[in-house]
């Protein structure tokens, strides 16, 4: 059960002994000084965190979320025990980082009879699944005539879309991969580029003629819209965008690019010039199925609000500059 999710209430009713222990990612392990023992000493391990008469649902959120490190007291102490089923450990923190949620939860052995499992390999080496479910006109300010296609996540039942500018004539179209942002594509946030490479991409995929944007539903780098702002809580304490993305328990990059070929797929296309300044992107599509037969730099001017953002992106995640 989810740490973040599950109240007080729930965790009473679900567990009424409180034997419930706390399943927690090596990276938080680590931020909580049990780097040492056991499991913990590998941060990319998970690792469980015995009961105590202290540790009941508030203390735990407060112990796992790092946006409220620097607001509490010591939590304590805490006693790591061996993780039984590691697979199944791994694949329970997958599912709450795709779910948006700390990767936190309850392991509540008591209930495990009358709930239905999930078999591990379905979480971990799912395909991706790329169904088209709407298509229609989209006139867009500056652009013109467009087509929008909605897809939804086999997977997962979230909803992207596809925006196809223009005719490409069977060439390989120049292609961006958009990830969310609502703070930069919809409020204007200047701590990142996204608002402006989105606006910069349509108005570039109508001077070429067409292309395509995939427009996905990973905020966040894929963390999420909460954990996002909980990343920046951590920036204003001096954490660069990778460590606090590290620090919240997520990769500094969580995005998997394999359903944005899949969407690609659906629309028969299998090679693109892409618009991008991201390795990952590129290595992404390419794993996928999907050639990449040029690459096209997509930079945008730097402010004051995100000049360490953009560093942080070219010198730690490898962005070409």
């Amino acid at each position: 059960m989810s740490v973040e999710t599950g109240g007080a209430d729930m965790l009473a009713l679900l567990d009424p002994d409180a034997t419930a222990q706390l399943l927690i990612s090596g990276e938080r392990a680590t931020a909580l000084g049990l780097a040492n023992e056991g499991n913990a000493a590998d941060p990319v391990r998970p690792a469980v965190v015995a009961r105590a008469e202290w540790l009941d649902a508030v203390t735990a959120l407060a112990l796992v979320d790092p946006a409220q490190d620097m607001a509490r007291g010591p939590i304590g102490p805490l006693h790591p025990v061996r993780v039984g089923d590691e697979g199944s450990a791994i694949a329970a923190l997958v599912l709450a980082r795709r779910a948006g949620l700390l990767p936190a939860l309850w392991l509540l052995e008591s209930v495990i009879k009358v709930i239905p499992t999930i078999p591990v390999d379905a979480v971990l080496v799912a395909a991706p699944e790329a169904i088209i479910v709407a298509r229609a006109k989209l006139p867009i300010d500056g652009i013109g005539e467009a087509q929008i296609v909605a897809f939804r996540d086999g997977a997962t039942g979230e909803e992207h879309v596809a925006l196809v500018i223009g005719a490409f004539g069977g060439k390989p179209p120049l292609v961006r991969l958009h990830s969310e942002c609502l703070t930069g594509d919809v409020f204007g946030s200047l701590k990142c580029d996204c608002g402006p490479q989105l606006h910069e991409a349509l108005r570039l995929l109508k001077d070429a003629g067409g292309g395509v944007l995939l427009y996905l539903r990973q905020e966040g780098r894929g963390i999420g819209l909460a954990n996002k702002i909980r990343a920046y809580q951590l920036q204003d304490r001096g954490l660069d965008t990778v460590d606090a993305n590290r620090r919240l328990g997520f990769a500094d990059d969580a995005r998997d690019y394999g359903l944005a070929a899949a969407m690609l797929r659906a629309l028969h296309i299998d090679a693109v010039r892409l618009l991008t300044n991201n390795p990952a992107k590129l290595a992404g599509l390419e794993s996928a199925g999907i050639a990449v037969v040029e690459r096209v730099a997509h930079h945008m001017p730097v402010n004051p609000h995100n000049a360490d953002y953009i560093a942080t992106k070219q010198g730690r995640s490898g962005h070409f500059a």
